[in-house]
């Protein structure tokens, strides 16, 4: 039994042998669900471009606008997420999450125009948005402070596993056809069905949505203690569950309806700290140039003297390696905590990017400006690139999502996670946006990834001065 004074420290975690812990796994997993979701409708544009310029006759502008435009509705779905979950519920928005990826992958698939193709999109990107901010949040408002850094990591493995599924879903189905932009069942050409695909994950994340309770933090605060103490009870038991309602009643007491003018600190009038720094972690988890590995893999894996065809397999054992070094976060984060793998992560992305531009930097060109790498420049910037994608699924993939989903205090958490989702949407698009355009320019891939290791430079120092360690603190303990 613990002192009155460790009970204070650590809440929910009282009366451990009363846990049901097979139902905090289980509702974690169902959460993650919008995970995979998020993952999947992100990576299955890539199997989809030659069909889209066929059937949409776009010019590359045109195409390109339809596979960043996902990303517009991610920055909006992201920051309306939080507010609206303070108002709706954390499952409420996850419910609707659910309904509308289901919409966006049946209207992908039937869009007969770029117009209607990018408003389905759009869509998409709302439910994805809301998914990245509010599945995280979800789980740690749910599970015991000393294994939600565990379960929330599960967010990224299951976000890289949809992206690994669409690679592999996307490939199958452009192989029955023969290719993307044949025809494969019913009449209809096997890029559409490829959109199609994702409506059957939406609807097995919208049906087990209807199975798992709503949030005791957001219950309590609705004036719903009843109903917070009944959903504590069956995961903690009653001793745990009315010392938990008590601590987050407490927490809240004081406090009025969430609203984003409670992110300024009104004694000091400025910007409150812990908001800069949901920000800065937000940012640089894309200002590391992570998407950039991901959406253009193939123009490194091709300098490196792989063939087209050889992409697709090399993006599905990255996929692969990806989730073995979520899994490394998974055992280590509740042990070691954040702070450490971030620093981890943000040394070896540094070293390694730093690598990957040495290898482009002495690389020439041949007559069409592709570049040409040596045997050993090649393998050299293919195992750096490899070494990269790991240190960052195993500190800023899944850190970033777990201390996003844990460090603001109750009141400013739905507001706070939907500045910090706003900005990390925002960061998306404009390190998606901008890489061509440094391909194109005097820089290129030497000088984009040169950038990108600058980033990781930089949080190394942004770690070490402002990231406060946040294992095993109570939510209701959150400083901010």
């Amino acid at each position: 039994m613990h002192s009155s004074s460790s009970n204070n420290e650590v809440g929910i975690s009282l009366d451990a042998s009363e846990r049901n812990m097979t139902s905090i796994v289980i509702i974690s997993i169902i959460a993650t669900i919008g995970g995979f979701l998020f993952g999947f409708d992100s990576g299955v544009i890539n199997g989809t471009v030659e069909g889209l310029q066929l059937a949409f006759k776009s010019e590359s502008a045109g195409t390109g606008f339809n596979v960043a435009s996902i990303l517009l509705g991610c920055a909006v779905g992201a920051f309306f997420a939080g507010s609206w979950a303070d108002t709706y519920g954390r499952r409420g928005i996850l419910i609707m999450a659910s309904v509308l990826f289901v919409l966006s992958a049946w209207g992908a698939g039937v869009a007969t125009s770029s117009t209607e193709f990018v408003i389905y999109r759009l869509i998409g990107g709302l439910a994805i948005g809301a998914a990245s901010i509010i599945c995280p949040a979800y789980i740690s408002e749910l599970v015991p402070a000393e294994y939600r850094g565990k379960l929330s990591s599960m967010q990224q493995i299951a976000i890289i596993t949809g992206l690994t599924a669409a690679a592999l879903s996307n490939y199958c189905l452009a192989t029955a056809a023969g290719s993307a932009i044949n025809e494969l069942w019913l009449g209809h050409a096997s890029w559409r069905w490829m959109f199609w695909v994702g409506a059957i994950p939406g609807v097995i994340f919208l049906l087990t949505l209807l199975t798992i309770p709503e949030s005791p933090r957001f219950l309590v605060a609705s004036g719903k203690k009843d109903k917070a103490l009944s959903v504590l009870t069956k995961l903690y038991g009653a001793r745990a569950a009315e010392k938990t309602v008590a601590d987050i009643y407490a927490s809240l007491e004081h406090d009025h309806k969430p609203r984003f003018a409670d992110l300024i600190d009104k004694a000091k009038n400025r910007v409150r700290p812990i908001v800069w720094v949901g920000i800065g972690l937000a940012v640089l988890q894309q200002f590391v140039g992570i998407n950039v590995v991901f959406y253009y893999g193939s123009v490194l894996w091709r300098a490196a003297g792989f063939s087209e065809s050889d992409s697709l397999a090399i993006s599905v054992v990255s996929g692969a390696v990806s989730i073995g070094a979520c899994f490394i976060t998974f055992f280590l984060v509740d042990k070691i905590g954040r702070k450490p793998l971030l620093l981890i992560g943000s040394v070896g992305m540094t070293i390694t990017l730093a690598i990957v531009a040495y290898a482009f930097a002495g690389a020439p060109l041949d007559d069409k400006g592709a570049l040409i790498l040596s045997g050993t420049m090649g393998i050299t910037a293919l195992v750096a690139a490899n070494l990269y994608v790991i240190f960052f699924n195993m500190s800023w993939g899944p850190v970033v999502w777990i201390m996003l989903g844990e460090m603001f205090p109750n009141q400013i958490r739905g507001t706070g996670l939907a500045i910090a989702g706003l900005a990390q949407w925002a960061a998306n698009f404009l390190i998606t946006w901008t890489f061509p355009m440094l391909l194109a320019s005097a820089l290129g891939l030497a000088g984009a990834y040169s950038i990108y290791a600058g980033c990781s430079l930089f949080s190394v120092f942004f770690v070490i001065w402002w990231v406060k360690e946040t294992k095993g603190v109570e939510l209701e303990k959150m400083e901010g």
